[in-house]
């Protein structure tokens, strides 16, 4: 079977067609710059990740099993390690196809590799991503034990990587689910507080987009958020925190949107008292709340929403959201928006907080933080709004996008070796390939 009906398949069909070879886990690693399969079936996968310009970049590896009991299919996907362990969350989605699959946790794990690197934080970049589509355990009316069930499964894949792949909470995933995956693996992040953990990622992660959003404006000098009307696309962990914030900010109206009804009816109750808030309900794919007249658009649902498709009819002259990877197109949708006239600052610049919140967990906690608060300050460099400024003059400085001019930073600084570990990650990789991962049980 060759790389196009395979990365066609649904993601049930592909489970389907792994259980036929007798296949529970598989992996896809970069070996002197070449992805090999774990089994000569799959190699045309390899070759067909080998050969996309979009998404993938050298990726230190890609590994996948379907889930012993659940038949959910499941992975985990790791970029670069060269400052620590790939981290980044598990993502509980629908895919269409084995390609959305793979290109999801290819471009999220990209992401995180630059978000981290600009963070400041000594970790690679990786992502997991869960297709709810397959086996049973994450759909709509699924019981909490089938669920907990899938959950454990990725537990137990985390442990089985090693260390090379640190996992957290992300869309479509809970704290509760995060107490699942503890309880199979040390290697994970975001769990509740009452377990020694961060909890919940989202709330900080709004705190960050605020800053921002108040870079932008100072930028262009429009002053603060007082007044401002600002669109927000997506209702949910972060979404609704970031309604919250706005207001107390002062801004004269928050249009928020979500396909989700139930957000509806807690968002109005929430929020419908001040007088400046309104909730649009959406079917999902539709992105029209985009186009509002605003003076800020927040993406914080789905990424890939900003394309030739939507950005003409975009009247907001600012972007920024918490999002990941919002660009359709990496290569030439931020050209786009500045063509338009819309000041975009990239997801990997302002969206940190989350990561931030959970990264030092083993270290403890403290009241008032210095080293958390930091990153929403004035005084450190390399605060959100220090660094968000830094890169709007450089570009206009340079004559690119702020997105050119973060990624270049994001680029080098993700290269840089951890200072006491090296490149640790490549060779717990390249250990897993030579104990043959993809035959060891899920146990």
């Amino acid at each position: 079977m060759t790389s196009a009906p395979l990365v066609s398949l649904s993601p049930q069909h592909f489970v389907d067609f792994l259980k036929k070879n007798d296949i529970s886990r598989c992996s896809f690693i970069c070996v002197e710059g070449k992805m090999k399969a774990s089994h000569e079936i799959l190699q045309p996968i390899a070759d067909w990740v080998q050969q996309d310009t979009r998404d993938y970049d050298q990726h230190e590896g890609i590994f996948i099993q379907v889930g012993e009991n659940s038949g959910v299919l499941q992975s985990a996907s790791v970029h670069r390690t060269n400052r620590g362990a790939g981290a980044g969350g598990v993502r509980n989605w629908v895919y269409d196809s084995v390609e959305d699959f793979l290109r999801d946790g290819m471009r999220l794990s990209r992401g995180m590799t630059h978000k981290n690197a600009l963070a400041g934080i000594w970790w690679g970049g990786g992502k997991g991503v869960m297709a709810r589509n397959s086996g049973q355990g994450l759909t709509d009316g699924a019981s909490a034990s089938s669920r907990q069930i899938v959950y454990e499964e990725y537990g137990v894949l985390m442990s089985s990587l090693k260390g090379c792949y640190i996992t957290a909470e992300d869309a479509g995933t809970s704290v509760t689910d995060m107490v699942s995956v503890f309880a199979r693996t040390r290697f994970t992040t975001c769990i509740p507080p009452s377990l020694g953990g961060s909890g919940n990622p989202s709330i900080p992660t709004a705190m960050g987009i605020i800053r921002g959003m108040e870079a932008a404006l100072a930028h262009t000098g429009k002053g603060n958020l007082s007044g401002k009307k600002v669109v927000v696309q997506g209702m949910g962990h972060v979404g609704t925190p970031l309604v919250s914030y706005l207001l107390d900010k002062g801004v004269s109206m928050v249009i928020g949107s979500d396909i989700d009804p139930v957000l509806k009816d807690q968002t109005e109750k929430a929020f419908g008292g001040t007088g400046r808030f309104q909730f649009v309900l959406k079917p999902r794919g539709d992105n029209s709340i985009l186009f509002e007249q605003a003076d800020i658009v927040s993406p914080c649902a789905v990424g890939g929403i900003l394309s030739p498709h939507t950005i003409p009819s975009i009247k907001a002259r600012i972007i920024c959201g918490a999002a990941n990877n919002q660009l359709a197109n990496l290569l030439q949708d931020d050209v786009l928006l500045a063509q338009e006239g819309i000041l975009y600052l990239p997801d990997f610049l302002v969206n940190r907080m989350g990561i931030v919140n959970c990264a030092d967990e083993q270290y403890g906690y403290v009241n008032d933080d210095d080293d958390f608060q930091k990153h929403l300050g004035d005084s450190w460099d390399n605060s959100i709004y220090n660094l968000s400024l830094e890169v709007l003059r450089q570009s206009e400085a340079q004559g690119i996008t702020p997105q050119r001019v973060a990624l270049q930073l994001a680029e080098e600084r993700s290269k840089q070796p951890h200072p006491i570990w090296g490149h640790r990650g490549v060779k717990i990789i390249r250990s897993l390939k030579e104990n043959k991962w993809h035959e060891t049980k899920q146990h």
